[in-house]
């Protein structure tokens, strides 16, 4: 029973985070698994990737389907992002760790914060209007950087990743939210696989339960959200992210 409602509250947040704001699983079921279930570091990322997956992918699909999602300029960043969390990693691997751990949890903390008082107001419209050309090569540019710190660290990537695409691409907050889960779903993919080809397969009841309920929260998350209205939005992921930030950070103090 402690281990259903462990993998399930886990899975609320984690759902309610991809599908609101491309939020990665891992940022939310990790620091769960580790705390209440006693679960190996490696093993509980491992579960939450694996988590991530579905979840990324059905968000992405619904996005999709309103036509919330920008598939090209999704695929350029994708592959900058995956290039340059190999060269993050191989360079965090040459230097000292530093105490950089909480900085996906702070990040979603100020980022739910920055969404309440400053919402995202970008139209489709304004999106058009943009330099495609100009807009490749950001895509590049920033999915180099998103890469080369999610490698780096260890997390952040969806976070990182939202803010980018409204603050920096300029654009629209369901685009933004679809294009990242669009993402999430391949990046999850290949950690998840990466992690179960060297540290075995995990265990089947958490993975099981965390991904039916992370599947779940999030096919819910993204309905909402893609009927919503962008301040409604704002506000919504906003809430989410500044709950789900201070959830982890209380977690992490009680590990």
């Amino acid at each position: 029973m402690i281990t259903f409602l462990v993998c399930f509250t886990a899975g609320i947040g984690a759902g309610l985070g991809t599908g609101f704001a491309g939020m990665s699983a891992a940022a939310v079921i990790s620091p769960m698994l580790i705390t209440f279930l006693h679960m190996e570091p490696y093993e509980a990322v491992g579960i939450a990737l694996a988590s991530d997956v579905l979840a990324s992918a059905v968000s992405a699909y619904t996005y999709g389907k309103n036509k919330n999602l920008d598939v090209k300029n999704g695929l350029v960043m994708m592959a900058a992002v995956l290039g340059f969390t190999l060269v993050g990693s191989w360079v965090s691997s040459l230097v000292p760790s530093s105490a950089m751990g909480g900085f996906s949890t702070f990040m979603t903390l100020l980022l739910g914060i920055k969404f309440i008082v400053k919402p995202v107001m970008t139209t489709k419209e304004t999106m058009a209007a943009a330099d495609p050309g100009k807009r490749v090569v950001q895509s590049v540019l920033c999915g180099a950087l998103i890469g080369f710190i999610c490698g780096f660290v260890g997390a952040g990537g969806g976070m990182m990743m939202l803010l980018i695409l409204t603050s920096v691409l300029g654009y629209e907050l369901k685009t933004a939210v679809g294009t990242s889960v669009f993402i999430m779903a391949f990046t999850a993919f290949t950690g998840a696989a990466g992690h179960f080809v060297i540290g075995g397969m995990p265990d089947l009841t958490v993975l099981i339960l965390c991904v039916l309920s992370t599947l779940l929260w999030a096919r819910i998350a993204a309905r909402f959200a893609n009927k919503a209205s962008p301040i409604v939005l704002n506000r919504a992921t906003g809430v989410v992210l500044a709950v789900l930030g201070a959830a982890i950070l209380a977690v992490d103090l009680l590990s």
